[in-house]
C-alpha cells in the first residue's frame, strides 16, 4: 500500500441475497485529500461507507482505513476516524457543553484535554451565549456544523460525513464546506456522501456510483472534459441515463 493512500478498497462487495448493494468497487483515497462518494439515493453510498468504517462486513473483496483490515480490525479502525451521520448524531436533550464533554468522554479524550478542546470548539463556533442550552433547540444548520466539530474532537486521522448537509439552507451548506476546506488544509482525510452534485465542484476527487458500481473516478475538472459537459450535474445525468 502506498503510504499516502488512507483508504483502500479493491473488488469491496457486499451482498444482500442475490442483490449486491455494492458490487465489486475499488479505489484508493489519499491523505488530506477531499473525497466525494456521490450517487442518487440508493446507489450503494451509504452501504459502502458502513462497511469502511467497520459496522458492517463485507461479502467479499478486501479494504483498509488508516492501515487496518476492515474484516479483522474494525476497533482500530473505529478509533482512527471521526463519523458524522445522515440523522443528527448530537443529543437533543443533553446542551452543547454536555454533548462535547460526554463525546471526548467516548473518544478516550482526559479531562483536561476535553476541558480544553471544549473552550476552543465554543469560541470557534461562537456558542458562547448558547453554550447551555439544550442541542435540541439549536437550527439544523448549528446542530450540523456542532456535530462536524465533534467527530473531529480526537482529531481523527480520516472523518467519514454522510450526506452531512442534507436538508439545509445554501449558506450554511457553504460555511459548512468551508469547515471542510479547514480540516483538509490541516491533514485531515474527508470522506464524503453527498447527493448535492453542485457539492461534487468542491471535491478533489469525485466517484460516482451508480447501481452499486463506481461508473466514474476522477477530478471534478477531468471528469467534465471526459463527458464533454458543464457542471457535474450533467455527468451524472449522462451515467444514469447510459
Amino acid at each position: 500500500m502506498n503510504e499516502e493512500n488512507v483508504i483502500v478498497a479493491e473488488e469491496l462487495t457486499k451482498a444482500f441475497g442475490d442483490f449486491k448493494a455494492v458490487n465489486a468497487i475499488s479505489f484508493e483515497v489519499k491523505k488530506g485529500e477531499i473525497f466525494g462518494f456521490l450517487g442518487a439515493n440508493g446507489a450503494g453510498k451509504t452501504t459502502a461507507m458502513k462497511m469502511l468504517i467497520g459496522i458492517s462486513k463485507p461479502s467479499s473483496g478486501q479494504a483498509t482505513v488508516a492501515g487496518f483490515d476492515v474484516y479483522t480490525q474494525t476497533e482500530s479502525i473505529k478509533k482512527s476516524i471521526g463519523y458524522m451521520s445522515q440523522k443528527f448524531a448530537l443529543y437533543d436533550d443533553l446542551t452543547v457543553k454536555e454533548n462535547i464533554t460526554f463525546f471526548g468522554g467516548i473518544y478516550g479524550l482526559s479531562r483536561a484535554k476535553i476541558k480544553e478542546k471544549r473552550t476552543q470548539l465554543i469560541a470557534e463556533l461562537g456558542l458562547e451565549n448558547i453554550s447551555n442550552k439544550l442541542v435540541g433547540s439549536l437550527p439544523l444548520g448549528w446542530k450540523q456544523k456542532l456535530s462536524f466539530s465533534v467527530s473531529l474532537l480526537h482529531e481523527p486521522k480520516i472523518v467519514f460525513l454522510d450526506e452531512p448537509t442534507g436538508g439545509v439552507d445554501p449558506i450554511t451548506r457553504r460555511q459548512f464546506w468551508e469547515m471542510i476546506y479547514k480540516a483538509a488544509d490541516q491533514g485531515t482525510t474527508i470522506f464524503v456522501t453527498t447527493h448535492y452534485m453542485d457539492e461534487a465542484e468542491y471535491c478533489d476527487r469525485v466517484s460516482i456510483m451508480v447501481e452499486g458500481k463506481i461508473e466514474a473516478l476522477d477530478t471534478p475538472k477531468k471528469l467534465k472534459e471526459q463527458f464533454k459537459v458543464d457542471s457535474m450535474n450533467d455527468v451524472f445525468l449522462k451515467l444514469a441515463r447510459e
